[in-house]
């Protein structure tokens, strides 16, 4: 998850932060500041304008969490391990590892995360009238936060896939067919329909002159069509590669590099010829890095003749790894989650083979194109 970073962990899950996350944080920041209160609070100074629209950002923020740990923890009750909760630019996701095991524990998991705004909701809601519903900054911060809160409930309760509402829907149509796979194809299309539905609302809303709301209602339904669809093929790799090793699909025929190797000799006598982008270094049978196109492209050419592949690879301690006996869909999803191309599989320090994206998805399409 090159794009996020960690910021702390809460029961075990480790909380991330996406970079775009501080985009929509300012977005709301200039909104409330600039906006929202002077002209809804006009004998408050600016400073207390900005200063209320940082704090009200953050508890926002801090409730899309709340948000995303009710569905975790849900998920953790249920057997379905959580990784991570992140933060980005359209509020919160968690990733979870594993589909849910049954109709029901889908539909509790994802009906705690509404029903957790709801409450927060109704919390502030009751501050905003304990305040007698006055122009004071903490009046204001109690209605804004019921507002936010209840309005990410009910856009997150919009049946469409996978929202929250898509998952509640996706699950009371596996409980009707007992097929999950034609109950996300299903809740996928609908998906899709309340997507491309969004875009037109933004086209609509950009075509009568509110240009910027326009266009991030149209961006949102783009994000939700992409969502769909690629919810969808996740679980159709899934189900694809249900029960596959890295052992029956990795690369065995690994030319294996002698660590005195210069890159010189390795684009001459094995990148040109075979056209293969990276490549195990080993010494005495023992894997000591990996070398591939990349770490090449980063020594000047000049210095090709007198570098060996040693002083240019990426160390073994610095590589993911896998092991034959390891789950190809999780080390496949790993490898797209770091970005990383390649992966020696090692036992007992010694290299079996190489498992590559490139090799893995001929191998699914492969798979698919036979119906297995």
């Amino acid at each position: 998850m090159k794009n996020s970073f960690q910021i702390g962990r809460i029961f075990g899950i480790s909380i991330r932060i996406d970079y775009t996350w501080f985009v929509i944080l300012a977005l709301i920041i200039l909104s409330l500041g600039s906006r929202h209160f002077p002209s809804t609070y006009a004998h408050w100074s600016p400073v207390t304008y900005w200063f209320m629209a940082v704090i009200t950002a953050f508890i926002s923020f801090a409730s899309v969490l709340a948000h995303e740990l009710a569905h975790s923890l849900v998920s953790k009750a249920r057997g379905v391990p959580v990784h991570s909760i992140t933060l980005f630019i359209f509020g919160g996701v968690a990733r979870i590892s594993d589909e849910p095991k049954s109709p029901g524990s889908e539909f509790w998991m994802a009906l705690a995360g509404p029903a957790t705004s709801v409450a927060i909701g109704i919390i502030f809601g009751a501050l905003y009238l304990a305040t007698g519903r006055g122009h004071t900054p903490l009046a204001a911060l109690a209605a804004s936060l019921s507002y936010i809160n209840l309005f990410v409930a009910g856009f997150n309760l919009i049946p469409g896939f996978p929202l929250d509402g898509g998952r509640i829907f996706r699950s009371i149509v596996w409980r009707i067919t007992g097929n999950l796979r034609k109950a996300t194809r299903i809740a996928s299309g609908v998906g899709k329909v309340v997507a491309y539905l969004f875009i037109l609302w933004g086209f609509g809303t950009a075509l009568s002159g509110n240009w910027f709301g326009g266009i991030w209602i149209a961006f949102i339904g783009w994000f939700l069509q992409n969502a769909a669809a690629s919810s969808y093929r996740q679980l159709a790799i899934r189900e694809t590669l249900q029960g596959v090793k890295v052992g029956e699909v990795m690369i065995r025929d690994c030319p294996a590099l002698p660590k005195d190797l210069t890159i010189k000799d390795l684009v001459d006598r094995y990148i040109l010829p075979t056209n293969r982008r990276c490549f195990p270094v080993v010494d005495d049978g023992k894997i000591l890095g990996i070398i591939s196109l990349h770490d090449v492209k980063e020594i000047p050419r000049s210095e090709w003749g007198t570098t060996s592949v040693t002083e240019a690879m990426t160390t073994l301690d610095g590589l993911k790894t896998a092991r034959p006996d390891d789950d190809l869909y999780v080390v496949m999803r790993q490898m797209t989650e770091e970005g990383v191309n390649q992966l020696p599989v090692l036992e007992d320090g010694q290299l079996l083979g190489m498992i590559a994206r490139d090799n893995l998805m001929s191998f699914i399409e492969a798979r698919s194109e036979l119906g297995i």
